[in-house]
């Protein structure tokens, strides 16, 4: 898949959600620094009401994009529409979005409640309206009770979700998240992610969510979009991101792939070009086993083996030249019996269905065919 139908499937799924205007559409949106093109002119639409995540490492212009919805940042080129309004040259303060960040930004001084009171406060909301307003929004984060407390009195879990609830209270149509778990430790991390997607489904307003973690995009986005050096190289849901990647570089990027190409590529899957196949895909096992009707197979030797507790990773180097990661659970084998499999020749296989041929390579994407057919 290209860039350029990544976007356009992008939009027909973001119509389909919303059934309306989009939430957010950016038209060539461009931002240089200089000689250097953070954002390179993307195109892109979120529908009203989705999870969306900005997927991408460290530079690849996710957090720029964000910062230019929020209005933070001014774009060098193209336009920033949301709910069908340019916004492009609109101040943050008069934009219906609200952003909540890594660090917080919360008030030492001021008690929970007043935290999340401020919008309200500065926007001169009635007392009374503003005080059943920041009730509702910490019951809605699970921290009724916790009004009086200070920042300094909370765990960061808990002072993740008062920013959450603060950013929520002001009743913004989308919600900016820019890495806000990546304080976090994993066990906090991993439930506040399912809490988040929870939240989000309950207010029923857009999210989007800037992550350089595969595995959170995963975990909570209805689409995603992945980022590298600017430019968006593909968009879609989770599955379709895993499964289907459209590019060597989300292939690489989101989960562990192998790539296999050259001289490889024509011994094990028959032609030219550059194929992936995911790890959890490939089946270990003896010289003497045999492929099954409809699979492929090389012969290889374990490198390395990495015992991860509920399953291991097996670093095979071919016969055929290259390497293959295979990831087994470890549904009945120990420890031992896993590490003792470094060093011994071994027989992978995979069925032909799960071999995807990735852009450029010979019968790729040609219309009425199978890319994954040798």
């Amino acid at each position: 898949m290209t860039a350029s139908a990544g976007t356009e499937a992008a939009t027909n799924a973001a119509e389909r959600v919303s059934g309306s205007v989009p939430a957010v559409r950016l038209e060539r949106l461009e931002k240089r620094f200089g000689e250097i093109a953070a954002v390179a002119g993307i195109d892109l639409e979120i529908g009203d009401g989705e999870f969306f995540s900005m997927l991408g490492p460290s530079g690849s212009g996710k957090t720029t994009t964000l910062r230019m919805i929020a209005g933070f940042e001014q774009p060098t080129g193209g336009r920033i529409l949301l709910h069908g309004a340019d916004v492009t040259g609109v101040p943050p303060f008069d934009r219906d979005v609200n952003t909540v960040f890594q660090d917080y930004a919360l008030f030492p001084h001021m008690s929970v409640a007043e935290n999340v009171a401020y919008g309200l406060m500065v926007r001169k909301v009635p007392a009374a309206e503003r005080k059943q307003r920041v009730t509702d929004a910490l019951l809605m984060v699970q921290l009724d009770g916790y009004d009086k407390r200070r920042p300094g009195q909370l765990s960061g879990g808990q002072r993740q979700r008062v920013a959450l609830a603060r950013a929520l209270v002001n009743r913004p149509r989308v919600l900016l998240l820019d890495e806000p778990l990546g304080a976090l430790d994993l066990k906090l991390r991993q439930e506040m992610q399912i809490e988040l997607k929870a939240i989000q489904e309950q207010v029923g307003i857009t999210f989007i969510y800037v992550t350089h973690d595969q595995e959170e995009a995963l975990t909570m986005s209805d689409r995603l979009a992945v980022f590298n050096r600017g430019a968006i190289e593909q968009v879609g849901t989770p599955a379709e991101v895993y499964e289907r990647p459209g590019t060597t570089f989300v292939a690489g990027f989101v989960g562990t792939s192998n790539l296999l190409t050259g001289e490889t590529a024509r011994a094990v899957i028959g032609r030219e070009g550059t194929f992936t196949v995911r790890p959890e895909k490939i089946r270990l096992g003896k010289i003497g086993d045999e492929a099954a009707d409809g699979e492929l197979s090389a012969l290889g030797r374990v490198r390395e083996v990495v015992y991860l507790g509920s399953d291991t990773r097996y670093i095979v180097v071919l016969d055929e030249g290259g390497e293959l990661v295979v990831t087994q659970q470890n549904l009945e084998s120990s420890s031992m019996e896993a590490l003792a499999a470094k060093g011994r020749p071994v027989r992978l296989a995979w069925r032909r269905e799960h071999v995807l041929a990735l852009a450029g390579s010979p019968r790729a994407a040609t219309e009425g065919e199978d890319a994954n057919s040798p």
